[in-house]
């Protein structure tokens, strides 16, 4: 037999054969698991070694480290991370809690919490929920220790944790994504307000008399923070506040909201809280004849992928869904490693993004 590449001494087959009393034929035995100790025979260590590179000890010598990855490699070692779990008390597993995966920052932001947690070493695991309810989230809750996970990352667009309608298990690792939970959990967040405050202002400093608003849906958080920035800036400069047209996030309903705005001719100026239905007020004012921008300006929210392929390219404030995502892990994981952690929101900044679907107002 010849050595490896790497001048190691070839593995030295245990009494038995590799399958340790299996004979390698179809039908013959089930080949056992390696054990540490098999890579410790083979890279001439001894176990706690192999234990101490298995769980990424930075003691260990750099030469001995690749000599035991090398037999890792060779044997096809994977250690038992549910043992390794119940010895070091961690499973590096990270569960996401969430009720509604469709949209488009939710999706992001658990895109983003995945890779950031990979980079850490953690794994995602990811439980939907069909209604924000009590029962649900203690069941999810249930089921995330079922799967034995470290810590929760709970995703809640609408208003549950600043009521008493839902409450989290007491005890447990938790940070809370697009909420209002006080000091009870952290709390990682877009800063809402402002980036509507810039969209609005940036209406009004190109010379609009006002700006008209279709909102999200009013029980989510988000929404209720962009509809109020809107609503305060226009009340400081003294403008006239139209009435808010209620969309569901959907480019559908943002179609509706801009047939109807269609039809208002002091309509010069609308702020779309998402840029999906800021698609569907750009196809609505193209069909009642209202160019944009010429008649009409339009602002979204989210600077989404396509939004610069929008006819015309969409002025949109820009949300950063992989740092949510990278605070997200990062507070979590200081709770899980009894780091000290600051209580209360931690906004992330928002900036407005200008492209050609905003304009001075018709003179």
């Amino acid at each position: 037999m010849d050595a490896d590449t790497r001048g190691h001494r070839p593995l030295a087959v245990p009494a038995g054969g590799a399958q340790r009393g299996g004979s390698g034929i179809p039908g013959g035995r089930r080949k056992q698991r390696v054990s540490m100790a098999d890579v410790a025979r083979l890279a001439g260590v001894s176990s706690q070694t192999v234990s101490r590179v298995s769980n990424g000890d930075s003691a260990v010598i750099e030469t001995t480290r690749q000599q035991v990855l090398d037999a890792m490699r060779q044997l096809g070692y994977r250690p038992n991370s549910a043992a390794r779990a119940l010895r070091y008390g961690r499973f590096n597993t990270i569960g996401v809690i969430l009720f509604n995966l469709s949209s488009t920052g939710n999706s992001r932001t658990v895109e983003a919490i995945a890779t950031h947690a990979a980079t850490e070493g953690y794994a995602t695991t990811l439980i939907p929920l069909g209604a924000p309810t009590q029962d649900n989230v203690l069941g999810a809750f249930t089921r995330m220790g079922e799967l034995a996970v470290d810590g929760v990352i709970v995703i809640i667009e609408i208003h549950l944790l600043d009521t008493n309608t839902v409450a989290l298990p007491p005890g447990v690792h938790a940070v809370v994504v697009d909420s209002d939970a006080g000091d009870r959990y952290p709390v990682v967040d877009t800063d809402q307000a402002d980036g509507a405050g810039q969209a609005v202002r940036h209406l009004l400093d190109l010379g609009h008399r006002t700006v008209w608003h279709v909102a999200g849906p009013a029980e989510s958080f988000a929404s209720e923070r962009r509809g109020r920035a809107w609503r305060a800036v226009l009340e400081t400069e003294g403008r006239p506040v139209p009435p808010v047209e209620r969309g569901d996030w959907s480019a559908e309903s943002g179609y509706r909201a801009g047939l109807r705005l269609a039809e208002q001719p002091d309509c010069t100026a609308v702020f779309a809280a998402n840029d999906q239905m800021a698609l569907g007020v750009l196809r609505a004012l193209h069909e009642r004849g209202r160019q944009v921008p010429a008649q009409v300006s339009v602002v979204g929210f989210d600077d989404i992928p396509d939004a610069s392929a929008y006819l015309p390219p969409l002025t949109t404030v820009h949300q950063d869904f992989a740092e949510v995502g990278r605070r997200c892990v990062q507070a979590l994981l200081r709770q899980i490693r009894n780091e000290p952690a600051d209580p209360g929101t931690d906004l992330v900044p928002t900036r407005l993004v200008v492209r050609t679907s905003t304009a001075a107002p018709p003179a």
